[in-house]
């Protein structure tokens, strides 16, 4: 099993850490060649979800990318992945609209506004969540299910081989959510 990391922007150094860790072969997606390897599963990590929609277009990653996240690709995105996945974008646009919810960015304010707790993950346990200019899943759709919320707010959420959280587990020392997507990449 191989998973590929998009290399853009943000925090895909954190993901690969976590990956070694689990022993999962990855690789990192900076240009429209490095689609030409084989991977069976994606990773969109945290960032600037505006940047990484920009360059995804200007590199030509975004259609090919779509198509196969549309086909069934297992993804898992993080903060600013979990934006490019959604199919509604308060304060922003649409990048792949692939999955059921609707997300408000930036929704716990500026980097002041960031914070780490330790909460309950359907499927996963309790588990440290760490918020850095998070977003938040204000709506989701039939077809996605809910994983975790926080203060009320939905910030996990999981439809057919789509994972998404609004905070970072890549930030922390547990492996869970990393483990909870390579099984979803081997069911």
């Amino acid at each position: 099993m191989t998973v590929a990391i998009l290399a853009l922007q943000g925090a895909f150094i954190e993901h690969a850490a976590m990956l070694d860790r689990l022993g999962a072969a990855h690789f990192e997606i900076r240009q429209r060649r490095d689609l030409d390897r084989p991977f069976d599963g994606l990773i969109l990590p945290g960032g600037e979800s505006t940047t990484m929609r920009k360059l995804l277009h200007d590199l030509g990653l975004f259609q090919p990318l779509r198509e196969q996240i549309e086909s069934g690709l297992p993804v898992f995105g993080t903060c600013a992945g979990l934006i490019l996945l959604a199919q509604s974008v308060e304060g922003g646009a649409v990048c792949f609209g692939t999955m059921d919810i609707a997300v408000r960015r930036n929704a716990y304010g500026r980097q002041l506004g960031s914070f780490a707790t330790v909460d309950e993950m359907r499927g996963v346990g309790r588990i440290p969540m760490t918020f850095i200019r998070a977003p938040y899943i204000a709506a989701a759709g039939p077809k996605a299910e809910v994983l975790a919320e926080v203060d009320g707010h939905i910030v996990a959420a999981r439809q057919d081989k789509q994972l998404v959280t609004a905070f970072h587990p890549e930030l922390n020392d547990d492996l869970s959510v990393h483990r909870y997507f390579l099984n979803m990449i081997q069911t």
